[in-house]
């Protein structure tokens, strides 16, 4: 009896030194840099994100926030990365509504957008646009909806990649409008906008964070946004809805993520300093002007939101038809 006191005496002082361990480690964290993934190329609206927030988070954990890119599979190959990353908190991504919403409805994944994941907090909203080339001649959703049902329609649309938010937006837009577009899809939001803004391709439903810096050009025109409502940067700019067409309400998000198995008390330290960067009045103009409206959440907030995420998608995905590869 004696000796089994012993033992549990041991058993408890060594459990004990655990948790303290594991306090330190917590309390010290974070001790290096802290690395965000962005699983799309740079130069487009995530990669902006990424660095605006991350640089003013920096302040706050003590620590520089590096930012790289790891594109491909329309944002599924960085996705990975980070599902697979050590869960110590110190590599995180900036997932969006392809990585953890759209992906899993059109893609055979390595990665679980819930089982792999926590969610550190939602970051922005930002309304997706119609625009169209200036060379296209083209200049509203009534010419467009003609001209895409003409029998020798040559409209050709761009996309950030398959199964991205703009090209599953143009198929619903086909969907409602009976329209013909050529889907050319581009690895990247950039090069999209770069050749829509070059006239090779006639039409893209981007972000406004990802357009707005190119209207003032003259180069492309926003003929509507496919959202709920109208966004305050384009006051005079329709929703899709208000001009008869219906069923094409995409809103785009991006949020923070951490490896599943990273301590929560390391989520919620990431959670604070990223919403005390989100309500810094420098980094609310900086995505205003780049037509983002900041939306914070709790970490269990941004769970239970991409829970339902995944599941609209794939509603979504089965109405418009898209092929599932």
């Amino acid at each position: 009896m004696q000796l089994f006191g012993h033992r549990l005496s041991a058993i408890v002082i060594g459990l004990t030194a655990c948790g303290f361990a594991a306090s330190a480690a917590q309390a010290a964290y974070p001790d290096h840099p802290i690395t965000i993934v962005v699983p799309t190329a740079a130069g487009g609206g995530n990669d902006a994100f990424a660095r605006i927030v991350g640089q003013k988070m920096s302040e706050g954990l003590g620590q520089t926030v590096i930012v790289i890119n790891k594109a491909g599979a329309q944002g599924a190959i960085g996705t990975e990365f980070v599902a697979r990353a050590p869960a110590d908190g110190y590599t995180i991504l900036l997932g969006y509504i392809a990585t953890h919403g759209i992906n899993p409805a059109l893609q055979k994944l390595r990665y679980d957008p819930v089982a792999d994941f926590k969610g550190i907090g939602r970051l922005a909203n930002s309304p997706t646009l119609l625009i169209v080339s200036s060379a296209s001649k083209i200049n509203s959703v009534k010419e467009l909806i003609e001209r895409g049902k003409s029998p020798d329609s040559k409209i050709n649309y761009a996309s950030a990649g398959q199964g991205t938010a703009p090209h599953v937006t143009a198929e619903l837009f086909k969907l409602s409008t009976g329209t013909n577009m050529l889907h050319v899809p581009y690895k990247g939001s950039a090069p999209a906008v770069t050749d829509t803004l070059a006239g090779t391709t006639q039409v893209m439903f981007p972000s406004l964070f990802g357009a707005y810096p190119h209207l003032s050009t003259g180069k492309i025109k926003a003929l509507a946004v496919a959202g709920d409502k109208r966004t305050p940067l384009l006051k005079d700019v329709p929703t899709l809805e208000e001009l008869g067409v219906k069923g094409v309400s995409v809103p785009q998000w991006y949020a923070l993520f951490a490896p599943a198995k990273t301590d929560q008390a390391i989520i919620d330290r990431l959670n604070k300093e990223l919403n005390i960067a989100l309500k810094d009045p420098a980094v609310q103009e900086k995505l205003a002007e780049q037509g983002a409206d900041v939306s914070p959440s709790t970490p269990a907030e941004l769970d239970a939101f991409v829970k339902s995420e995944v599941v609209r998608w794939k509603g979504v995905v089965k109405q418009a038809n898209i092929p599932v590869e």
